[in-house]
């Protein structure tokens, strides 16, 4: 394993090298241009690894099999690749990643790459019903955007990566954006979001969902009810408080 991961950091001449051309050929090689499994694609300034976390939690709970793909890892590269809850294996990783190097041919791909290709195909060998995928760097151009995301989630918009991505959340925004997709649900978990986000959601049609708009969360407190808090606040009319909400632990409302 451990000379595996060392070859990977020599494949490709750069480290950060935006573009899908590269994984969406090895995609095609591997039949996986459109997975069989659901995929939710999260991306953001701050706060990905814990919508994937909550989300990972949800859908389990729902009963489905999940598949969770993030970065960086802390201590074993294994971190990054998860199906219902468990990481994979060393002997699985090893055999993933000699049937990517079998797929790709003359293609040199970055180590973010292969990592998300290694999470591709092992969600699909294992029959995963949803996958979720954390964004490495911006959006538009990362490699877990070269699959069609069913719903997306942009957690957070602010100044990061700035030599990849701009120097202002307008551009850096856009590229974030990019992840969304014509008519499905699109989340931005930002209040007041770059223009560019909206734009680019307005012109590939995708389902917003905006915060501050179609949801909301917020303390409830002590002596008034979820109801009156949504009331009283001006938020949107149907609310869902949680029995265990209280004023530590926020109710979310649609």
């Amino acid at each position: 394993m451990h000379d595996w991961l060392r070859w990977l950091e020599t494949l490709h001449p750069k480290k950060i090298d935006l573009g899908l051309e590269r994984i969406q050929r090895v995609l095609a090689a591997l039949a996986l241009q459109a997975p069989a499994y659901r995929i939710v694609t999260v991306g953001g300034t701050n706060g990905k690894g814990s919508c994937v976390a909550l989300l990972e939690a949800i859908y389990r709970a729902a009963g489905f099999r999940v598949g969770a793909f993030t970065s960086p890892h802390l201590w074993r590269f294994n971190e990054r690749i998860r199906l219902d809850g468990a990481e994979v294996t060393n002997e699985a990783l090893i055999e993933l990643f000699q049937l990517i190097n079998d797929a790709r041919g003359g293609v040199t791909l970055s180590y973010f790459e292969y990592a998300a290709l290694a999470a591709l195909l092992h969600f699909a060998r294992r029959g995963a019903d949803v996958a979720l995928l954390e964004v490495g760097l911006g959006g538009r151009l990362d490699a877990v955007n070269a699959v069609d995301a069913d719903a997306s989630l942009i957690a957070s918009i602010d100044l990061d990566h700035q030599t990849w991505l701009g120097t202002t959340r307008e551009a850096i925004g856009y590229e974030k954006a990019g992840i969304m997709r014509p008519a499905r649900p699109a989340v931005i978990a930002e209040r007041n979001p770059p223009a560019s986000v909206l734009a680019h959601a307005k012109r590939v049609g995708a389902a917003v969902e905006r915060m501050g708009r179609e949801f909301d969360y917020g303390p409830v407190r002590p002596g008034r009810s979820a109801a009156a808090r949504a009331r009283g606040g001006g938020c949107p009319a149907r609310l869902s408080a949680g029995r265990n909400s209280s004023p530590t632990r926020p109710a979310v409302w649609r």
